[in-house]
């Protein structure tokens, strides 16, 4: 919860800002110099704390400066203001939020940095990659002439059995905790088979190819596609969603398997509540 900064002191002093500054940005603690924050002149959080003041700033429950943005592309806002530049990691899946990000801080540098366009001055991100290539930007026509090649050759692979099927083979494991109660008469409850979050396991590359951008990558942001992570989630509650989303990417259900736990729900009455944790594991044949 955002609270108006009630500073106690004379009625008109001003509250200077201290040299550490304490963030809290969409529930993400950050702490940083002053002077970062005020780097970049015209920038939304250099008018922020350009005031005179820090009367009138949202502040949370622990009296840090309150943003209500997205906390984890905040970091890459912050590196920038530090020095101006930009470096994300390879194969970074977050363009276009990040983008929208910059424009809303009010940084119009980054945004042109970021933004998915061919340019002569080969900048980090001007073309939109997310694997960020270094080679300078070719020119209008050879883009046309790679374009024309490079549909010819499609043309011509879909005429070879399986040449175009470049999808690779591996497993991903999808999770779950479960909970529901049952009563004397054996009735369950509305709470049935309750899903609070389905975890997915596996390759980093198989995960984002199956999911896209239902996955919540907020826990492992960083990790490279050939690399293997247990962090990730999905934006959704819905099981029978993670296994359509499978079949239509070609992965079929090897195994399963499922652990549970029983305990009173009240010491008083005879219901009692069940939790589960359930893995299947899913394979694709290249």
């Amino acid at each position: 919860m955002a609270l108006p900064d009630n500073s106690s002191g004379l009625p008109g002093e001003e509250v200077p800002f201290p040299e550490i500054v304490e963030l809290n940005v969409g529930g993400q603690v950050y702490i940083t110099r002053y002077s970062t924050l005020t780097s970049v002149p015209d920038s939304l959080l250099c008018q922020m704390f350009s005031q005179k003041s820090t009367k009138g700033l949202a502040r949370d429950t622990k009296g840090r400066f309150f943003v209500d943005r997205d906390g984890f592309l905040f970091r890459y806002i912050l590196d920038y203001m530090r020095d101006q530049q930009l470096v994300l990691p390879d194969h970074f899946p977050e363009r276009g939020r990040l983008q929208r990000e910059a424009e809303f801080f009010n940084l119009p540098d980054l945004v042109k940095i970021l933004a998915p366009k061919i340019s002569k001055q080969n900048s980090l991100g001007d073309d939109g990659c997310q694997s960020d290539p270094e080679e300078s930007s070719p020119s209008t026509d050879a883009v046309r002439n790679l374009a024309t090649l490079g549909a010819a050759a499609a043309a011509c692979a879909s005429l070879v059995p399986g040449s175009g099927d470049s999808k690779r083979s591996g497993f991903i494991t999808i999770g779950y905790r479960g909970s529901y109660t049952l009563g004397r008469d054996s009735q369950t409850d509305a709470k049935f088979r309750r899903v609070a979050r389905i975890m997915v396991c596996g390759k980093t590359s198989l995960a984002k190819e199956v999911f896209g951008e239902t996955l919540n990558e907020s826990r492992d942001p960083d990790r490279p596609p050939e690399r293997y992570t247990s962090r990730y989630y999905l934006k959704f509650t819905f099981l029978e969603q993670a296994f359509d989303k499978l079949a239509d990417a070609g992965f079929h259900m090897v195994a399963c398997n499922s652990t549970g736990t029983c305990a009173f729900a009240h010491e008083q009455t005879d219901d009692k509540i069940w939790t589960s944790y359930t893995e299947y594991v899913f394979y694709r044949v290249s």
